[in-house]
């Protein structure tokens, strides 16, 4: 297999990943940067912030429509290039990275909460729905959105290695990955980790005072 054909793929797939749609939205419905206001996080949760429900929701759909494209792609059509999972999962993390670090808007990126759950869908279906009800069951007890996708984030390659003979075949690849994003998603936040610390983290249902 030629090596231009998979690099060619994870760029794209990162260039993909690096089209910042929070910021996008905002300046297509005439709404501020989000990054000038609230977190300053250019993710679907602060442009929630803009008052605007239709572009919070479009944001979130598109952030995890470019982490699942890349991936959907390489599996649907990469075979007859020879092209397998291993350079999907690269792809998804690539996408993931563009997120995080997108070229176009000066490498200041969203935390990859919605673009993660992207790639978990390409990657398989199940493990996207067992990482996405872990998601559900601990803001539903700690009301704690930043909390619950940190533990959702750590138990999806967890998930994935488990599964391994039920509904997929684990890949080396894939869990390196998979561990990868989730470390980096922990990583994007640590102030959400400083304030649950502190006992000022906001609460899911709760006005700020």
């Amino acid at each position: 297999m030629d090596l231009l054909i998979p690099v060619a793929v994870v760029l794209a797939s990162y260039l993909m990943g690096s089209l910042s749609f929070a910021v996008i939205v905002s300046r297509l419905m005439g709404l501020n940067d989000p990054r000038s206001y609230g977190s300053k996080n250019p993710g679907a949760t602060n442009v929630l912030r803009s008052g605007s429900k239709k572009a919070a929701i479009l944001t979130l759909l598109l952030d995890a429509v470019k982490g699942w494209l890349p991936v959907a792609l390489v599996l649907s059509f990469g075979p007859e290039h020879g092209l397998g999972v291993s350079v999907a999962a690269l792809a998804g993390l690539a996408a993931f990275l563009g997120h995080l670090y997108p070229v176009f808007f000066g490498f200041v990126g969203g935390k990859g909460v919605a673009t993660a759950v992207g790639v978990l869908v390409g990657v398989n279906g199940v493990l996207a729905l067992a990482t996405v009800l872990t998601f559900g069951i601990v803001v539903y007890f700690s009301r704690y959105v930043s909390l619950a996708s940190m533990v959702a984030a750590v138990f999806a390659p967890v998930f994935y290695v488990f599964g391994d003979g039920v509904s997929w075949d684990a890949n080396a690849t894939e869990v390196f990955c998979l561990a990868v994003m989730a470390l980096l998603l922990v990583w994007r936040h640590r102030e959400n980790i400083n304030r649950l610390f502190a006992g000022t983290e906001s609460k899911l249902g709760k006005k700020k005072e």
